[in-house]
């Protein structure tokens, strides 16, 4: 059971981390040293951590899935990095990479995760270590994809709506941003009702599985 969470539980943790820690590093880049002064430049998880998105529903969907007898899923976020756009150097295009940032940190673990997959299936172990390693690589994989393209859907507060908030007019952009308090929640309902995510998900995994697959000869 404990290797079985772990599986999850450590590319889960490893993916929410760098994701914030990746938007504060662009921020920082731009001109916003808010991140820095907060100390949430580091990959220490510990000041990522958020009580509900680290920890409450991973644990929810962990009791759930015992319960069950399901296998085991989780999802979850860090605690948003603090950003002040006053800082911005460029404004708007400023905003857009720091928005990207994230998705795009995701996008990178998924691929060195696939890499990291075929290089072990082409080690060709078959020890429990060897069979660990590649269930952690498989996760990590679909982790990060399902995290990117979840943050990428273009409602506020997520990424993708900060990014749609960044290209509209002025007005435009004041009205998606009426829905940050409700976005999230609305993408919720979105996702669960239409299965959104998984349509646009698995085209990205399929991708990464190719990646595998050429490194594993």
């Amino acid at each position: 059971m404990l290797a079985q969470i772990a599986i999850v539980a450590v590319p889960l943790l490893v993916a929410v981390v760098f994701h914030e820690v990746a938007h504060g590093v662009v921020a920082y880049a731009c001109g916003d040293p808010t991140a820095a002064r907060a100390g949430r430049l580091t990959l220490n998880p510990l000041p990522h951590v958020d009580p509900v998105g680290t920890v409450l529903l991973p644990g929810f969907l962990l009791l759930t899935s015992l319960a069950m007898g399901t296998r085991p899923f989780f999802f979850g976020w860090a605690k948003p990095v603090p950003i002040d756009p006053r800082w911005f150097r460029r404004g708007r295009l400023d905003w857009i990479l720091v928005a990207l940032a994230g998705p795009g940190t995701n996008f990178v673990l998924a691929v060195l995760s696939a890499i990291a997959y075929g290089w072990l299936v082409r080690g060709g172990g078959t020890g429990a270590t060897d069979v660990f390693l590649r269930s952690l690589a498989v996760q990590s994989v679909v982790i990060n994809c399902v995290l990117a393209v979840f943050n990428l859907l273009p409602v506020p507060p997520l990424d993708g709506g900060r990014v749609l908030a960044a290209l509209l007019p002025a007005a435009g952009a004041r009205a998606l941003r009426q829905l940050e308090r409700v976005g999230l929640l609305v993408v919720v309902l979105l996702v669960t009702s239409t299965g959104i995510l998984r349509t646009l998900v698995v085209p990205v995994i399929a991708a990464c599985e190719r990646v595998a697959q050429r490194v594993a000869g």
